[in-house]
């Protein structure tokens, strides 16, 4: 049975128990498939933000670690949920689409129809995107959508993204190496050469426990937004691994988390002086359907402005999310510029000063 905590909390406390569940607090990670397999999932569909996401969790690290690592192979990147790209270690992905791919297929019907996407076209899109890149090939997005093109499947007006995504679901395709900032595609059967295999309820239980454990505290049903898995099957499987976890209850609410990181209760969660510097899309805002844990809802508009979807990169403080940054200029002379919430105050001297430490941090890993 899984060990009930109830002891006074606060939201920072909560913030700060998910950064060291992170990895964002404390020691961090060796290497960056050792962060990426922690964590499971890491949103990617802005690259360059993904690069530092990895970067943050792996002290010492430069981009150029990152990279070699998707170069290969150690780390890959696919739409294994909720439509938008991840990064996983190779060995996760196909099990992880087993799961998961149906749903998000069927649940991309209506927009498949509206672009006249038909299964004739992905069985046709699968045989030029396959007879290009078999034996070894990599081709960059560009070529594979003018193959899809000499097939007579059209690319214009996202039909090729879409399809592209539909062959990387099915675990036909996969982004591979780098082509300067461009992912190039590969055979997933060729690039991954080893991968697990997990029925269904086994692996939604070993995604559900992973998740806690590099996410938690976090509820069942932000569990269920991030992985698209239905909460009826969600509850079977927190039955399965409850007692692999425990249960903080915040504001009435049933929060999961690892038994280590809850061990952080007993002499003080650290980092209520942390100033972070985090990307755009982190999963330290993006990994839950509630955000307002970290985020006052007043601010959520400065993150997201206009809910265009693009998340501006964020200042975390102390567990919260206290303003965003952003990067001025280019080259050497760039410079890390911080806007907080706080437009009249600013940042205290204290953060300031952690911040400017952040700064620096982030212009070392770009190699600027």
């Amino acid at each position: 049975m899984a060990a009930v905590v109830r002891t006074r909390l606060s939201r920072g406390i909560m913030g700060r128990l998910r950064l060291a569940s992170q990895g964002l607090l404390g020691p961090g990670f060796r290497t960056a498939p050792d962060a990426v397999r922690w964590m499971t999932a890491m949103q990617a569909q802005d690259l360059q933000a993904a690069l530092w996401a990895v970067g943050q969790r792996v002290p010492g690290s430069g981009v150029e670690d990152v990279r070699s690592a998707l170069d290969r192979g150690e780390i890959v990147r696919s739409w294994p949920m909720r439509g938008t790209l991840h990064l996983l270690a190779p060995e996760d992905l196909k099990w992880v689409l087993a799961i998961t791919s149906d749903r998000l297929i069927r649940g991309m019907a209506g927009r498949h129809r509206e672009l006249e996407i038909a299964d004739e076209d992905v069985q046709a899109a699968r045989k030029a995107a396959l007879q290009l890149v078999s034996g070894g090939e990599a081709a960059t997005r560009g070529r594979l959508f003018r193959a899809f093109e000499e097939a007579g499947r059209p690319t214009a007006g996202q039909r090729g993204i879409h399809l592209l995504g539909i062959l990387c679901q099915r675990g036909w395709l996969v982004q591979g190496p780098l082509s300067g900032n461009q992912q190039q595609v590969v055979a997933l059967d060729e690039w991954i050469r080893e991968s697990r295999t997990l029925d269904r309820a086994e692996g939604i239980a070993e995604l559900l426990l992973r998740y806690m454990r590099s996410h938690g505290p976090a509820t069942e049903r932000d569990f269920s937004w991030w992985s698209g898995i239905p909460l009826t099957e969600v509850r079977a499987a927190l039955a399965e691994v409850r007692d692999q976890l425990v249960e903080l209850v915040f504001e009435d609410t049933g929060y999961w988390l690892s038994p280590g990181t809850a061990a952080l209760l007993d002499d003080g969660v650290p980092g209520q002086r942390s100033v972070l510097a985090l990307p755009g899309f982190d999963e330290f805002l993006l990994g839950y359907t509630d955000r307002s844990l970290v985020l006052p809802p007043q601010h959520a508009d400065k993150i997201v402005p206009g809910g265009n979807g693009m998340f501006k990169k964020t200042i975390v403080a102390g567990g919260a999310v206290i303003g965003t940054w952003a990067r001025s200029g280019n080259g050497r002379g760039a410079a890390v510029v911080p806007e907080p919430f706080d437009a009249v105050n600013g940042l205290r001297p204290a953060a300031q000063k952690s911040f400017e430490l952040q700064a620096a941090k982030y212009r070392r890993f770009v190699g600027s």
